[in-house]
């Protein structure tokens, strides 16, 4: 619309929701059907690169969503160290190494619903991770979860100030 001051994109998330989005954020679009469009499932900006301390909060955020989480795919060479399995509220949680590369976060629910995350590296710049994030959630996604963070620039640590 000429004389507009809004963007010819469709803002993601709202302002106070963008603003608010930190490292240890989960943000989920979450579908449980079989007609799932988009790529990804949701995204996830953890604090750190030690899987013992961020994966519990993740894997209680997604079971108040999806009911209990089975297993999670992690690429085991994106952290510090990677158990075989997590005790998560009074539940055991496998975890399995795959060269899925350290940029996608695989969920699986009972026997086989399987979600897919987007992982923003920790080091990731606010904005590039918040960036990411809201382009992951969008349900009509069709871009992988690498080309996402080269894009947003997710992908390459912040410049030191």
């Amino acid at each position: 619309m000429a004389g507009s001051d809004t963007p010819d994109f469709p803002r993601l998330l709202p302002d106070a929701v963008h603003r608010s989005v930190k490292p240890g954020t989960a943000l989920l679009r979450l579908e449980t059907t079989h007609a799932r469009e988009g790529i990804l499932d949701g995204a996830w900006w953890p604090r750190s690169r030690d899987i013992g301390a961020e994966l519990p909060s993740l894997i209680s955020a997604l079971t108040e969503h999806l009911g209990p989480v089975t297993r999670v795919g992690l690429d085991g060479s994106a952290w510090d160290e990677l158990p075989t399995r997590v005790m998560v509220d009074d539940r055991v949680v496998h975890i399995d190494s795959f060269p899925v590369g350290d940029d996608t976060v695989l969920i699986t629910r009972g026997e086989g619903d399987l979600f897919s995350l987007l992982l923003v590296p920790p080091d990731t710049s606010p904005d590039a991770a918040r960036a990411a994030m809201a382009r992951a959630v969008r349900a009509e996604n069709v871009i992988g979860a690498r080309q996402i963070l080269i894009e947003t620039g997710s992908d390459t640590p912040p410049t030191p100030a």
